[in-house]
């Protein structure tokens, strides 16, 4: 393999001699490296990839007990990422997550401080493992109305009150990008004797550009989840866990990702995963330079567009990230009031000042343009630049938004007011609707299982009439995939709003008994 530097991809060369020697297949997968599509045009795209979709043969290695390219493309993997130990998953960060839990939480009932806005596969780690969760309140950005992380000190408050706990789960950075540096989080997790558990799925690249934020290994977290495929470049699927130190059960975690990963894996995915991280050895800090000038160039071009702002940390924050560098500890601003000190450079969450677009309604313009963002929320839209992104992509961006500004429709709307009207004229969000006492910001214990719910302890309630009862379904917007509601959860005048507000402008659902989402099933009254 070529690079500004030789680097090896052990797995990805090994499947290219398997190509090559083009030998007689009288193994699995059925395709037999591709060749039964090979008189059939629409199966030409998969035709490459399935010449190298191979199974663990002699000289392929085995994902489950790696001796040979998997084990070397793991142990690389490590000294890329600076972990002791790392693991290749086919199965997205969320097999990652259910890991993590099943390995610390191992009996049933077993304590677990979570943070409360984490991604669903979390819930559904705490449903397998019987763990019980107290959920630690994020901080909330008051700019943004958009939920961050718990505090240091929050995460002291809990230990101390639940000193058996097994360990803290944290998600950071968010969605939009935003996060903290984790060192003093880290000490105080291993000053109560428990594990750091972090899933950084959108923080893959962090630690590897003096622009990125530090990673969460480098913060002293014990095992940190990554979606390799999200800002990196894997495939989709493709995922990495890391380890570092003596507080995880290293070969428990083995065991837990042999049951929660497939026992055949896909090797162009696992492939994926050693070219991502042979890119990045190769490549160095040069690999993010085009990414990086494309988020700047966008950046640049949006000073012309003052309608459309985007989402930072508070400017004394910004200025010292600008002086000391945004990886560096940045102790002070941990607990600042904006609840964030950190923005991934890659992720622009943009919004349209005046108000005349919501977020759902600026993706949708902005897709009619051939321009497809991440996500949208009911303000918001995450635009995500990779080390994949070029100025030409920043540059068609920046003219969709121009046209979109100069739609006509759209100044009708706004009419003539004025500038400051304008700024006026945005949505106001409240995104602070977790369930928890905020003289406390931590809940009490809240059980999880396996055990479905009775049918007949629900009944389904209008969701305009559901304030106050007890919701009996999980409500996961998606994306981005963090619930709004889990089962056994009461349901604030909050909490029914922001749902009508999402049904509204469109928003999708996952996992909802209806789909429409007029309605939601909730617990009896007894």
């Amino acid at each position: 393999m070529m690079g500004k530097k030789t680097v090896p991809a052990p797995l990805m060369e090994a499947l290219i001699r398997y190509r090559t020697q083009g030998n007689a297949s009288f193994h699995v997968p059925g395709h037999k490296n591709g060749q039964v599509y090979e008189h059939e045009d629409i199966a030409s795209l998969l035709q490459e990839v399935m010449s190298i979709d191979a199974t663990e043969i002699t000289g392929l290695d085995d994902l489950h007990h790696p001796e040979d390219v998997i084990r070397e493309g793991q142990e690389l993997a490590a000294k890329c990422f600076g972990a002791e130990e790392s693991f290749w998953l086919i199965g997205g960060s969320t097999v990652g997550n259910l890991a993590m839990i099943l390995t610390v939480c191992t009996e049933p009932g077993d304590l677990l401080l979570v943070q409360r806005n984490v991604h669903k596969s979390v819930l559904n780690g705490l449903m397998l493992s019987g763990a019980t969760a107290v959920f630690l309140d994020p901080e909330i950005d008051t700019l943004s109305g958009l939920a961050v992380a718990p505090t240091t000190d929050t995460i002291k408050a809990a230990l101390k009150a639940y000193p058996a706990t097994k360990g803290v789960f944290l998600t950071l950075p968010n969605y939009y990008g935003m996060g903290h540096d984790l060192t003093a989080t880290a000490k105080a997790c291993h000053a109560a004797h428990v594990p750091l558990l972090v899933d950084e799925a959108h923080g893959a690249h962090y630690g590897l550009h003096p622009r990125s934020p530090a990673s969460a290994l480098s913060c002293g977290a014990d095992v940190v989840v990554q979606s390799t495929h999200k800002m990196l470049p894997a495939m989709t699927m493709g995922a990495m866990l890391h380890v570092q130190g003596q507080r995880i059960h290293r070969e428990l975690l083995r065991q837990r990702l042999a049951m929660v990963q497939s026992s055949s894996p896909s090797y162009p995915l696992m492939a994926s995963l050693d070219l991502a991280r042979w890119y990045i050895e190769a490549q160095g800090a040069d690999a993010f330079t085009e990414g990086l000038a494309a988020a700047d160039a966008f950046r640049k071009g949006l000073e012309q567009l003052p309608r459309f702002r985007l989402l930072e940390p508070t400017q004394q924050v910004k200025e010292e990230n600008d002086a000391q560098g945004i990886s560096e500890v940045l102790e002070r601003a941990e607990e600042g009031t904006n609840g964030y000190s950190t923005q991934d450079p890659f992720k622009l969450v943009l919004y349209d000042s005046w108000g005349v677009l919501d977020g759902f309604g600026l993706k949708h313009e902005l897709e009619t343009y051939g321009c497809i963002p991440e996500m949208s929320d009911e303000k918001h839209v995450v635009l995500l630049f990779t080390l994949g992104s070029t100025t030409k992509d920043a540059s068609h961006l920046l003219q969709a938004l121009v046209h979109i500004n100069n739609d006509m429709r759209f100044k009708e709307t706004v009419g003539d007011l004025g500038s400051t009207e304008k700024e006026q004229h945005g949505l106001e969000l409240d995104f602070s609707t977790w369930n928890n006492d905020r003289m406390k910001a931590y809940s009490s214990p809240v059980p999880f299982g396996l055990r479905p719910i009775n049918p007949d302890h629900m009944e389904t309630v209008p969701v305009e009439e559901s304030a106050g009862r007890v919701a009996a379904e999980m409500i996961i917007p998606y994306p981005p995939g963090i619930p709004l509601l889990y089962a056994g959860e009461t349901i604030t005048e909050a909490i029914a709003l922001r749902m009508s507000r999402l049904r509204e402008l469109g928003a999708k659902w996952q996992g909802v008994a209806d789909e429409s989402m007029l309605t939601i099933r909730v617990f009896r009254l007894q």
